[in-house]
């Protein structure tokens, strides 16, 4: 545990030494649509002009050491594996998972869930644990935890409970909202639950490496009388919570659209950092790309997909893989294999989110702990990564790039999909960021896909993949609306309380 005098906030500055030309501004085509909610539904299609620019700066990463108050220094970046006991505990358990073949029986299945979860929740425990101390240090400098003057009732009870439980005042009160969101959305859980452990068109936890956590879910269509698209998934959860599981609604969703969906898993943080993200994202891309033919899928149909923190970490693989390709150095997998990448509420340039991460409870020095310190910032920015000169011959090996945002977004602002757009445009990229009015963190994932009917911002998505398929446009023109998962009530109140 960090001592009592150790400052938990580090400054972040901008990398000052890229200096590019003013990007020129965008342009917009707006499409009116009314919404389910009554919200209003617009769409904005941002597009910009590509332009030349030139660039002078320094090296992006330094080699000094930085210690970051959870026990270890980062130096300049590099690749990692970390060994734990814990690593241990899910390595056995992973041995005893399927290999590929199918979905093992239900019994597995759900001791593998099992056991992964309480391994995340003790991972989550000691986070908390840290993320108390904090807390607990600013009450004594601040003298509310033992002085009635200067709080509320509310703020001394929640205060006292933070102490008993060792977990910080912020985040209590996001547990405690996140718990009601929960139990608001229920109805659907427990419809996406039943169909994760009993479909037959889900392949749970086929092997796609050697390291812990190193498996993904299948989700495939019924009809199989001829080759489907591919969409390798990597689910959010800040780096902190992700699971395979949580892409379940969506293949579902895709599957039934005749589209494959691939939801890698991956190590998370504090098993691993940002580093082992990465390259375990990277493997599931690999073995999709290699392997999907096995199971029906068609090897020049493949697209990356990511969700909030899922979306930052596949577009971190996604712009490594094309530094390496374009270097000749040797690699599994190829960019310019992928048809096209979607980024689903992601942050792509992490200077300009530290701050605000830290204002929502994700506080600096943990941040800075997940991504390796601040020296490593630049290197786990795609939005940064693609402007380095030495990586030009990168940016033509890049697929589309199309980004999906709610402008009500206070989780990650929508402007971070609009700045990487226009950087990747500017850079003569194929990029496109389509806002969708109204829309928070959540709506786009999962309070519109459990609404039922026609989903928006799904449709859009099935429209790109299917676009040069006239079969599959026209069963998409005469497919049923989805069925309601959850009542409109209830969908309205978890909005109100959701903590993201």
């Amino acid at each position: 545990m960090p001592s009592s005098s150790q400052s938990p906030i580090l400054p972040i500055t901008n990398p000052s030494s890229i200096k590019t030309k003013a990007i020129p501004s965008s342009s917009m085509a707006t499409t009116m649509k009314n919404s389910q909610l009554g919200i209003s539904g617009t769409r904005f299609l941002v597009s910009s002009s590509s332009s030349s620019t030139g660039f002078e700066k320094t090296p992006l990463l330094s080699g000094e050491n930085v210690d970051h108050g959870l026990g270890f220094q980062t130096k300049k970046p590099q690749r990692r594996r970390a060994g734990s006991e814990d690593e241990s505990l899910l390595l056995s358990i992973s041995d005893g998972g399927d290999d590929g073949g199918g979905g093992g029986t239900v019994g597995e299945s759900v001791e593998q869930v099992a056991a992964e979860t309480w391994l995340v929740t003790r991972l989550c425990l000691t986070l908390l644990r840290y993320l108390g101390w904090m807390y607990l240090s600013y009450l004594r400098r601040s003298s509310l935890f033992f002085s009635s003057s200067g709080a509320t009732s509310t703020h001394r009870c929640i205060s006292l409970l933070s102490h008993l439980l060792g977990v910080g005042y912020r985040w209590i009160t996001r547990f405690l909202a996140l718990g009601c969101y929960a139990m608001l959305l229920m109805p659907g859980f427990m419809q996406v639950g039943y169909y994760y452990f009993f479909s037959s068109q889900i392949r749970r936890s086929i092997v796609y490496g050697d390291l812990p956590r190193n498996r993904l879910d299948l989700y495939l269509p019924k009809d199989s009388n001829r080759k489907k698209p591919v969409v390798a998934f990597v689910t959010g959860g800040a780096w902190i919570i992700g699971y395979k599981a949580w892409g379940c609604l969506l293949g579902q969703q895709l599957s039934e659209r005749g589209i494959i969906v691939a939801c890698i898993d991956y190590r998370n943080f504090p098993q691993g950092t940002i580093s082992d993200m990465v390259e375990d994202a990277s493997r599931g891309i690999s073995f999709v790309c290699n392997s999907i033919t096995e199971y029906g899928g068609d090897p020049d149909r493949v697209y990356l997909m990511g969700q909030s923190a899922g979306a930052h970490i596949a577009a971190c693989a996604l712009v490594e893989q094309a530094i390496s390709e374009s270097r000749g150095e040797s690699v599994s997998w190829h960019a310019s294999q992928l048809k096209a990448y979607f980024g689903l509420s992601g942050g792509y340039n992490l200077f300009n989110l530290v701050d605000h991460f830290h204002s929502r409870g994700l506080y600096r020095s943990l941040f800075l702990s997940i991504m390796r310190g601040e020296y490593s910032l630049a290197q786990y920015s795609p939005e940064i990564m693609v402007q380095d000169p030495q990586n030009a011959n990168a940016i033509p090996l890049l697929p589309l790039i199309v980004l999906f945002h709610g402008v009500a977004d206070y989780s990650i602002p929508s402007d971070s999909s609009k700045s990487f757009a226009e950087t990747l445009k500017r850079l003569g990229a194929k990029a496109e960021v389509m806002l969708y009015e109204g829309k928070t963190h959540t709506d786009l994932f999962l309070q519109d896909p459990m609404r039922g009917g026609k989903d928006e911002m799904f449709e859009d998505l099935v429209g790109i993949i299917h676009a040069d398929d006239e079969e599959a446009l026209a069963k998409d023109a005469v497919a049923p609306p989805r069925k309601r998962m959850v009542p409109e009530f209830m969908l309205q109140w978890a909005r109100s309380v959701s903590p993201f």
